[in-house]
């Protein structure tokens, strides 16, 4: 799996281009805005865009989704239908973080636990991770070694669970027995901030190790 970040928002989210390099068919994971800027890194990446998958439900991971979808004519995926209730209230959350206002969209597919997505001759490996938001998924490229985690753990630190139906521990839970337990060498691609290790993590997070957990 290829992979370029493009950070989009003012919330510098980790917007990521996935792409098969044997076919160069690829898929945005969290469109977050921006979409001129999304849409120029297809193009000069000569991808074809086959979907859109979406981690959670939070605005800064999904206000540009509708745009993408309608501009390359593919299907949304994601997240978990857990997240249904964040994306019915895209006008509220965009309200609130002063963002366009976002129209509720509902997605083509609903992911759950142990499904899987093909990106080309990709296979993505879905895990349902809630804590951040209750329908908050990850994507696991094995082939790859890397890891798509939202805003479930960042390098060093994990995702906020103060918003609506967020819970600390169910998040805790989520991080150690499907995220820490996938290959030390894997790549994490958080939705914010830089990539970091599954062992950089294990040795250094202080929410992994129960310092602050």
């Amino acid at each position: 799996m290829e992979i370029q970040v493009i950070p989009v928002t003012p919330f510098a989210q980790n917007c990521s281009l996935i792409w098969d390099s044997s076919t160069n068919k690829g898929a945005f994971v969290d469109p977050g805005g921006d979409i001129e800027k999304l849409i120029e890194a297809v193009s000069n990446k000569g991808v074809s865009i086959e979907k859109i998958i979406l981690t959670h439900g939070h605005l800064d991971h999904v206000g540009g989704t509708v745009a993408i979808a309608e501009h390359y004519g593919v299907p949304i995926v994601g997240p978990h239908i857990g997240d249904k209730f964040w994306l019915d209230a895209l006008m509220q959350q965009s309200q609130m973080f002063g963002f366009p206002p976002a129209q509720p969209f509902a997605p083509n597919e609903w992911l759950n636990d142990n499904d899987t997505i093909s990106v080309g001759n990709l296979t993505l490996d879905v895990l349902h991770c809630p804590g951040h938001t209750p329908g908050h998924v990850v994507l696991v490229e094995r082939s790859s070694n890397r890891v798509i985690v939202g805003d479930v753990i960042f390098a060093g630190s994990i995702g906020r669970t103060d918003f609506p139906q967020g819970n600390h521990q169910q998040l805790i839970d989520s991080i150690k027995q499907k995220i820490m337990v996938l290959p030390d060498d894997m790549t994490i691609y958080p939705g914010h901030g830089p990539t970091t290790t599954v062992a950089t993590e294990k040795a250094t997070n202080p929410y992994v190790s129960g310092q602050f957990g």
